[in-house]
């Protein structure tokens, strides 16, 4: 597929009622919102047309018109990520009357995010029609993150398309007593195809994405394929107090800040 000729399109789903940290959106990095950060990073891309934040909470909604940003007023029963970034999706093509191709989830914790991260996680789409779901991956560099239930780990085959998604430390080391193979996390920069969001969105969630609060893992037990892209950018997640304060001695003196519109 040529990218001039599609429409792609962000979406960063957020809410204030995280179970692991209420009110994390919001919460200031160098003195700014998180989701601030997530926002200006993402629109730096050069894959997306356009960038859209997708919340159930008028306080997100009101810091998004602050800074200029489209917002999209969501259901506050969405379980999954992935299901209000669905119903966004179909929400912003009947406000614009026009079809979107590629929705690329951008997880509104992970501001250290890069523009080249969705340009890489994008382009498999365009190369393989055959693919329809994309996710980022990471080295896990620590035993401290490798033993971390806050982190997604995901074990993938010689092709890297995604086995299996866990939040234990997955593989097992117990009975390796050689060097442990590349363990690896996920990284929620996700792209789906249109007709695929909207189809996984229909689908009835799976025990095995349940048991491990993991989205891709429903797409896995229906039988379907998640492509794995690594990446080895300096990134974190922002799952705690702890991870956010992390993040924010990483960020001083970040130079894509500066490049914020």
């Amino acid at each position: 597929m040529e990218k001039n000729n599609l429409n792609i399109v962000g979406i960063i789903p957020a809410r204030m009622g995280s179970s692991r940290f209420p009110g994390k959106p919001l919460e200031k990095i160098l003195g700014m919102p998180m989701i601030g950060h997530v926002y200006h990073r993402s629109k730096l891309s050069q894959s997306l047309n356009e960038i859209y934040i997708a919340t159930c909470d008028e306080e997100i909604g009101k810091y998004a018109d602050s800074i200029g940003a489209k917002w999209i007023m969501t259901m506050n029963t969405h379980e999954r990520a992935s299901d209000r970034t669905a119903e966004a999706l179909k929400k912003i093509e009947k406000s614009t009357g026009k079809r979107v191709d590629i929705i690329v989830m951008i997880q509104g914790d992970e501001p250290m995010i890069k523009p080249e991260m969705i340009d890489m996680a994008v382009e498999p789409l365009l190369e393989d029609t055959d693919i329809k779901v994309v996710n980022l991956m990471a080295p896990v560099t620590t035993v401290e993150e490798r033993n971390d239930p806050n982190c997604p780990k995901v074990i993938t085959d010689k092709n890297n398309y995604a086995l299996y998604f866990s939040r234990e430390p997955v593989p097992s080391s117990k009975k390796w007593h050689g060097t442990m193979p590349p363990t690896w996390k996920q990284v929620c920069v996700i792209p789906f195809t249109r007709d695929f969001l909207l189809k996984f969105n229909e689908l009835e969630p799976t025990p095995l994405e349940i048991i491990e609060s993991i989205d891709m893992n429903r797409v896995l037990e229906y039988g379907f394929k998640v492509k794995m892209i690594p990446e080895y950018f300096e990134t974190q997640a922002v799952d705690t107090l702890s991870d956010l304060k992390k993040v924010e001695e990483l960020m001083s003196g970040d130079n894509l800040i500066a490049h914020y519109a």
